[in-house]
Formats: structure tokens, C-alpha cells, sequence
């Protein structure tokens, strides 16, 4: 039976985008899924093209899309531009970041046991850009930040992260806040994310402070399953995490919305090494098999996700990220993985 057509979004991004971008286009299409790729510009290349970074023909192919896949972007410095990833979920209101940390073996990670998915709120917190500046005798001063937490916004998180522990066999979700410092913002999230988990008995529920969770999972990572938090605890518990299985190289992320999703690496466009070849393709692939997943293409999904592992595995044609000394290129390790897909 042949999968209907997709259309996706696909902005190649900056730097290193546009090789692991080719990359993994290439091993998406060799799993057979028919996939239209509807190219955007986005970040630097939008700027110099379009003279902004997030042009209107970008989010127009979104809103019609409604599914995105995205290589790493760079924020223009200075100016008064806005980060082109927090304007596109808030944008879509793409509320839910998913970023699993996966173990694969074969790479120099110190753990090979992890396998937890962090949940993050995308929308609200420090991240909503609610600051100003306070002067006097025309100096400033001070700096001021207000964190924004609703009920509507941590209902929603915390309910999709016992809906995603369900659906994908999880067991355990633990509530990652700072309530016994920040008595409203984490309160109101805690509070609330208490009265989310009695809908699911059958999940279990616990909750962590940040900073003991962050001790915790460096010691022992197996001890989580799901994390739920909100955006900035999520955002360090989730770049964390990458850590514990290999680095930021071969973790994938999901921002989810309820009308629209856009999946992404997470790592940012390294222009040092933009050019050379080298770059790891792997996280944009893992989003590709997030966004398979997604789309309902779960054969396909595991087939990448497989073979993916299986270069890595073997290590003869893995980036010098993953196996220092190692010569092979963006390409060849695509190759690889291509070549395992069709054997």
C-alpha cells in the first residue's frame, strides 16, 4: 500500500543546515515515504534574500503545511530581531517541545541506559519577551523579566505529557519545578500539575525541584521517564539531557501545536565548521523520524531510526563528533545510512 503525498515545510536553515538538511532529505526519501518538500528561507539566509528573517511566504507554507522540518537558524544579532524559533511557536502556538534522549551504542556517552523524554511548556515563562529596561538620570539601571504562567498553559503541558507517557508505553512523569522558591509562577504550575495527574492513574506521578532533578540525572538517568516543565527549566533539563547520551549531535525535538508541528535539531548552526562536510546529520534525521511518526508513517519511522543506529553501532562511517579521528563526511555517513535502509 502506498502512503498518500505529504507536503512539508522544509527550511535548510543556516550554516550547517543546508548539508544536514540534504542529508537528510536524502534518507527520508530512500525510506519511500512520498514526501513534497515545500523549500523556505528562514534566519540569516531569509535576511539576505528578503531583508527579514522569518519572511511571510515561510509562514504562509506553514499555515498551509501545517508541518515543518527545520534545520538550525541564526538569530541576527543586534537590531531588534527576535529568535526566529521562539517567534514561529509562538506564532503557531506550538506550545509542547518533546526532546527525547535516546542511548546509542556505540557512541562515547558516559550512560548507556537512557531513554527519558522531556516535556517542555514553549510558549509562556521568562521565554514569553515580557522585559523591559528601568532607567534613571539616563542610565539604566536595571533589567526586569516577568515570567507569565496560566492555567491554561500548564494545564495543557501537563496533560500532554501524561497523553504522550500513555500512548507511547511510559510508566512514570515527573513535574520538574522551583515551587518552594518561586511560590506563584512554580506554584501555580505545581498546583495545577497535581490536579492534571489524577486523570491518569494508571501513569505515575512525582515531583522533582530543579535543581535536585538536575543533580539526579546526571548521577542516575534511568530513574526518569517523562520530565514535564516549564520553557526555561525545560530548556536546560533538555540540552542536559542531550549530554547524558552524546551531545546535542544526535538529539531530535518536536514543538507540537494543536493545528500545526515543526520538528527541528536542536543544535545550532555551527558556522565554524559550515562547509567542511563533517557535520552530523543525525538529529535532523531523528526529527525526520519524529515527524514520520507524526505524519502516521511509523514503519518508515523505525526503519531510518534502525539504521540510523546501526552506523552508529558499527562506527566505520560516523562523523569525527562521534568517533574522533574519524575523516568520514556529512555524505558518506548519510550514505551509510541510506545504504542500510535499502539493504
Amino acid at each position: 500500500m502506498v502512503s498518500a503525498m505529504h507536503t512539508v515545510t522544509l527550511i535548510p536553515g543556516d550554516g550547517i543546515g543546508p548539508e544536514i538538511t540534504a542529508a537528510a532529505v536524502r534518507v527520508i526519501e530512500t525510506s519511500g515515504v512520498p514526501i513534497h518538500w515545500d523549500r523556505q528561507l528562514a534566519g540569516m539566509a531569509a535576511l539576505e534574500k528578503f531583508g527579514t528573517p522569518l519572511p511571510e511566504e515561510t509562514l504562509e507554507s506553514f499555515r498551509r503545511n501545517k508541518v515543518a522540518l527545520k534545520a538550525p537558524l541564526t538569530t541576527p544579532v543586534g537590531g531588534g530581531y527576535r529568535s526566529v524559533n521562539v517567534t514561529l511557536r509562538q506564532e503557531f502556538d506550538l506550545f509542547a517541545n518533546v526532546r527525547p534522549a535516546l542511548s546509542f551504542e556505540g557512541t562515547q556517552a558516559r550512560f548507556d541506559n537512557v531513554n527519558l523524554v522531556t516535556v517542555r511548556e514553549n510558549t509562556e515563562g521568562l521565554y514569553a519577551g515580557i522585559e523591559h529596561f528601568i532607567k534613571a538620570e539616563g542610565k539604566t539601571i536595571a533589567a526586569e523579566s516577568i515570567a507569565l504562567v496560566t492555567r491554561t498553559g500548564c494545564e495543557r503541558i501537563v496533560d500532554y505529557a501524561f497523553r504522550y507517557a500513555r500512548q507511547t508505553g511510559r510508566k512514570k512523569v515527573a513535574i520538574v519545578h522551583k515551587a518552594n522558591i518561586l511560590k506563584c509562577t512554580s506554584g501555580l504550575f505545581l498546583e495545577i500539575g497535581r490536579e492534571v495527574a489524577k486523570r491518569y492513574p494508571d501513569i505515575e506521578c512525582e515531583d522533582r525541584i530543579v535543581d535536585a532533578c538536575a543533580m539526579q540525572m546526571v548521577m542516575d538517568p534511568g530513574q526518569f521517564d517523562v520530565i514535564v516543565t516549564t520553557n526555561l527549566f525545560g530548556d536546560i533539563l533538555s540540552d542536559l539531557a542531550s549530554g547524558l547520551v552524546g551531545g546535542l549531535g544526535l538529539t531530535a525535538g518536536a514543538n507540537i501545536g494543536r493545528e500545526a508541528a515543526m520538528f527541528e535539531a536542536v543544535h545550532g548552526s555551527a558556522p565554524d565548521i559550515a562547509g567542511k562536510g563533517i557535520a552530523n546529520p543525525t538529529a535532523l534525521i531523528m526529527a525526520g523520524v519524529m515527524m514520520l511518526e507524526h505524519l502516521g508513517e511509523q514503519a518508515a519511522a523505525r526503519r531510518i531510526e534502525q539504521a540510523v543506529r546501526a552506523v552508529i553501532k558499527e562506527g566505520k562511517h560516523v562523523t569525527p563528533d562521534l568517533k574522533p579521528g574519524s575523516t568520514c563526511t556529512t555524505q558518506e555517513m548519510a550514505d551509510a545510512i541510506v545504504a542500510r535502509l535499502q539493504s
